[in-house]
């Protein structure tokens, strides 16, 4: 069983098998017995899957997820599935029922398809494993109850334990998944936690809160960097940016919801109460990927008192839902002075000279010259990286070959990590600071 757990999804010779066997089941449905008729079902059925087709690419864009960098193969199996529905539709009732479940299983095979190649784009899940634990909604690792959380103190936790939270919302008013808390060894010993520092961590547009737990396996980083000391790294807090799977939030006040009122008088006061985290700023990171790179930018310096430190993998200059124009519109219902408060250059500017904030910028691209670097996320990183600088912000910038997809986050943060433990843990290792410049 846990060799079929662990056969890659993103790679490997699964997905193409898949490919292979859905592609003959489809061949298999092809009848020429009436050449006219089954030319005139396929004209009629390639339109529809056309305009599906289109459908699904308008909404993706519209919802800022950039359609165009989706591989050829999703695009192809999407349009292979409505057409084998569409056909499937039109001869139904004259069809005999072992064609009705050829053409089923085909479609099914096809669906799959269209599932393993949206996979290998995001990176969501990279084995079976993961996949199915997402599918039948498996509870994270090592997890316990809040109530039963008393129970374990001072007993040994060497793999930390994770917990669900309901924050309550009275402030912010915003409607938020159930939450998590990921505690590390030391937690747990003493009468009393130690006041340890926490990382707020934070998905790209489609999410859910345990997506950095899973899909970017930030528990099993922490976990390995405690084994190494003595049981002590930060406390992770995964948290609900965006209240459902696909609502493009950015972490922002907005008709979207207060999700940067949520994060700083909700959430993370209720893990310095409950939890006993640090309360001070030096204490806390803001780290992200994709959309949650820019929140995490945004959060640090919009809050400096907060978040002293950010990770920025993947983000972008600043919320957006487009261009300037359509981001005023969308994001902020039309309101221009919500867009001065939460762009980054714009928060910095006002805010003036930094006295204590570092972050690290990760993005995939490559080296193009001398101290030159060139990719989609390059040009905001520069930009970002400056004005920081400017302002007294130290920060890291890293170029490396990849996809914009789960896999390049979790090696992102795995590549960070000593780095934000320095920041943030007195005493730790002193890896990663040399970096700063």
């Amino acid at each position: 069983m846990r060799i079929l757990a662990d056969l890659p999804l993103l790679d490997g010779w699964l997905p193409i098998a898949v490919q292979i066997v859905a592609g003959v089941a489809l061949l298999g449905l092809v009848r020429w017995r009436k050449p006219v008729r089954s030319i005139a079902l396929l004209v009629v059925a390639s339109v529809c899957a056309m305009a599906v087709t289109g459908v699904v690419y308008a909404i993706l864009e519209s919802h800022d997820l950039s359609p165009e960098t989706g591989p050829l193969a999703f695009w192809v199996w999407l349009f292979l599935t409505v057409m084998t529905v569409a056909m499937f539709g039109l001869t139904v009732a004259a069809a005999s029922w072992t064609r009705r479940a050829v053409v089923a299983i085909a479609g099914l095979l096809t669906v799959l398809c269209v599932a393993l190649t949206a996979n290998q784009w995001a990176g969501f899940y990279p084995d079976v494993g993961r996949a199915w634990s997402a599918v039948i909604g498996q509870s994270p690792p090592n997890e316990t109850s809040l109530s039963a959380l008393r129970t374990l103190r001072g007993s040994p936790q060497p793999d930390g334990r994770t917990v669900a939270i309901d924050v309550p919302h009275r402030i912010s008013g915003f409607e938020h998944r159930t939450e998590y808390v990921y505690l590390p060894p030391a937690w747990f010993t003493g009468a009393h936690p130690p006041p340890l520092p926490a990382i707020a961590l934070f998905g790209g547009v489609i999410n859910t809160p345990l997506d950095w737990a899973v899909s970017g396996e930030a528990i099993t980083t922490d976990r390995r960097y405690a084994a190494a000391h003595n049981g002590f790294a930060p406390i992770l807090v995964f948290v609900d940016p965006s209240g459902s799977f696909t609502d493009d939030t950015e972490c922002v006040d907005g008709p979207h919801g207060n999700v940067d009122t949520r994060i700083t008088r909700e959430v993370r006061p209720y893990v310095v109460r409950v939890f006993g985290a640090r309360p001070d700023a030096r204490g806390w990171a803001a780290a992200g990927w994709s959309m949650g790179g820019t929140c995490a930018v945004d959060l640090a310096v919009e809050h400096p008192s907060q978040f002293a430190t950010f990770l920025d993998i993947s983000g972008d200059v600043g919320p957006n839902l487009g261009d300037h124009q359509q981001t005023v519109d969308r994001l902020y219902g039309g309101r221009g002075d919500l867009w001065s408060r939460f762009d980054p250059r714009t928060a910095i500017r006002r805010h003036g000279s930094y006295l204590d904030s570092a972050g690290w910028f990760d993005d995939e691209g490559h080296v193009a010259g001398p101290h030159r670097l060139a990719s989609s996320q390059i040009a905001a990183t520069n930009a970002l990286s400056s004005v920081s600088r400017a302002h007294g912000i130290a920060t890291i910038v890293t170029a490396r070959p990849g996809r914009h997809c789960w896999p390049f986050a979790a090696e992102g943060f795995r590549r960070a990590f000593p780095w934000l433990a320095h920041r943030l843990l007195p005493g730790s290792d002193r890896a990663g600071s040399a970096l700063l410049r």
